[in-house]
């Protein structure tokens, strides 16, 4: 049987991977011949001679902090929104709100960004209030998800003693769980305005604002030296957030 299945999986491996050249119809003789290497060679230097004229780069910079306005405001409503979506769905209101916040975070995060981006271009128009819109609406399915398991993990003595002290609901959850909780929403923040950087990139593709479309209007042109230059630019952000970002998961989460 150990003999069986260990030619009989390799085969099926090989058989899907062959049936799935043959459905999609892969040309691969011609993709890897002399004509296409060459074809592929004479695209790819044209992206070896970024576009450096200050027209080009004042365009770039205006578009690099469009993209990041639009990333650092999704991502700030994104955590508003997903920690009052976060409440009822961690237990604190009844299981009749928690199941419905968490039914309702399920539906946000299950719509990827660009259908997202997609839908509040028709509603808002061309633009970075469409990827914004997007941006926060998909976070904050993420970000209300991870601040719900956060705040059941979170321990509940602290608040019942405030409670019992006299304190409200509110009081009791902003001084017995919440400086506790903090860090952990902080470093979930972090991470999501990270992921909301590169993805904000990509939703000008769909004329949501931002580098990418710039990126777009380019390859659709054939402007691969104008293309060359977005995406050094992009790159530069995600690396100079990135950067950002750990120095402050160092200095607020885990200092």
């Amino acid at each position: 049987m150990k003999v069986l299945s260990r030619y009989v999986v390799p085969l099926l491996l090989l058989t899907v991977v062959i049936g799935a050249f043959a459905f999609l119809q892969l040309e691969v003789s011609a993709l890897f011949s002399a004509d296409g290497i060459g074809q592929m060679a004479a695209y790819a230097s044209g992206f070896l001679n970024p576009d450096l004229s200050p027209n080009h780069l004042r365009a770039i910079a205006y578009g690099a902090l469009e993209t990041l306005a639009m990333s650092a405001i999704g991502t700030l409503l994104a955590a508003l929104l997903g920690l009052l979506l976060a409440l009822p769905a961690g237990g604190r209101f009844g299981l009749l709100a928690k199941g419905g916040s968490r039914l309702l975070l399920n539906g946000l995060r299950a719509v990827p960004e660009l259908v997202w981006a997609a839908l509040m271009v028709l509603a808002a128009g061309l633009g970075p209030n469409a990827g914004t819109l997007a941006l926060a609406l998909h976070t904050a399915g993420v970000l209300g998800r991870l601040f719900a398991e956060a705040l059941e993990n979170t321990p509940s003595a602290p608040s019942e003693a405030l409670r019992l002290s006299g304190s409200g609901r509110i009081c009791a959850f902003c001084y017995g769980t919440l400086p506790m909780l903090w860090p952990q929403l902080l470093a979930y923040t972090l991470y999501r305005w990270e992921n909301n950087i590169r993805m904000a990139s990509v939703l000008g593709f769909v004329g949501a604002g931002g580098l990418g479309q710039m990126l777009y209007m380019s390859l659709s042109l054939f402007q691969e030296a104008q293309a060359s230059t977005v995406i050094l630019a992009m790159l530069l952000m995600v690396l100079a957030v990135d950067a950002l970002s750990s120095w402050a998961r160092q200095r607020w989460v885990r200092g």
